[in-house]
């Protein structure tokens, strides 16, 4: 082997330490524990099925609440929505004629046969008057005068029967009838409230303000009732997760600050402890002994404030770094 071949050697040898070296020191010191971010999504569909007509947003996309997210086909929804308002607006007409009473019309009849009843009673009382008057002269008999009593007697229970009557028309119909029809105007307008909530399910809009993750179906496919349209990772719904060993558990508690360190990032961000699993992870199938203890990890989460949480990506690693080495 050549002088100049092994003198070659020897400068490739060297750079290859020096760069493992340089590699080594980038490594994340001990006391870093690692983990990842992970979003909890929230899936919005429809309980009702119908063809998706309108795809509001896109994949990326940034939504407020409020904002449209999709609709479905309503043709159905919309026309027992407008059956149920029809039927609600008649039995209200039907309530409210009820409690008016007979017609204006009726009324008017009525009004007129007691006029008539009072003018024949008057007229049976003056015939009665006049034949009482004739007989103390002997000119009629008495049984003019007792034809003259009984003409008056029934003028005068017709002109009674007739108030009576008019009356009763004024009232309307009987209280139980009332309530039946006012039964019937509630039912009326609960179908009506059902009617409109089914028309209302058939366009979802965004529940909370953040980012569009996926749209599980395109314009024109059948969705099928409570399957998922949109998925959605609001900022407060991303969580950082790690594991610590067993040994140094008791070093944490929800509430601790920590900071996070993201590749890209020239800062960490700020999160807290919001739960630490009480069940260890990957356990040894063996009886616990004081060597394998040490195996084991308990998970922990971390949450952040929405400005640092749309930092984060889910499935992004991360390094987890407390102010006391945990």
């Amino acid at each position: 082997m050549s002088p100049r071949f092994m003198k070659q050697l020897v400068h490739f040898l060297g750079a290859v330490l020096l760069l493992a070296g340089a590699t080594g020191c980038k490594r994340a010191p001990s006391h870093l524990l690692q983990g990842y971010a992970e979003g909890e999504f929230v899936y919005v569909s429809s309980p009702l099925p119908g063809k998706l007509t309108k795809l509001s947003v896109q994949r990326g996309q940034k939504v407020d609440k409020g904002d449209a997210l999709f609709a479905l086909e309503s043709v159905a929804e919309t026309a027992a929505r407008d059956e149920a308002t029809h039927r609600l607006a008649q039995a209200k007409a039907t309530l409210e004629d009820a409690r008016k009473g007979r017609r204006p019309t009726e009324m008017e009849s009525l009004n007129a046969q007691l006029k008539q009843a009072q003018e024949a009673m008057s007229f049976s009382l003056s015939e009665q008057v006049r034949q009482e008057a004739l007989r103390k002269t002997g000119a009629v008999a008495v049984e003019s005068i007792d034809k003259a009593r009984s003409l008056f007697t029934q003028d005068k229970e017709r002109v009674a029967q007739l108030e009576a009557d008019i009356k009763t028309a004024e009232l309307g119909l009987r209280s139980d009838a009332v309530s039946a029809l006012e039964f019937e105007v509630k039912a009326r307008t609960e179908a009506l409230a059902k009617a409109e909530w089914d028309l209302s399910q058939k366009q979802q809009k965004s529940p909370a303000a953040g980012s569009v993750y996926d749209t599980l179906y395109r314009e024109g496919e059948f969705v099928a009732a409570g399957r998922p349209v949109v998925s959605l990772l609001p900022p407060a719904n991303m969580k950082v997760r790690a594991f610590v060993s067993e040994t140094k558990l008791v070093t944490l508690h929800p509430g601790d600050a920590a900071k996070v360190h993201v590749d890209g990032l020239a800062e960490p961000i700020t999160g807290k402890v919001s739960f630490i699993s009480p069940h260890a992870e990957y356990t040894p199938p063996v009886i616990y002994s004081q060597e394998n203890r040490s195996k084991l990890v308990f998970m922990i989460e971390l949450r952040f404030e929405d400005a640092d949480a749309v930092k984060l990506h889910p499935g992004q690693p991360v390094d987890v770094e407390f102010p006391h080495e945990p």
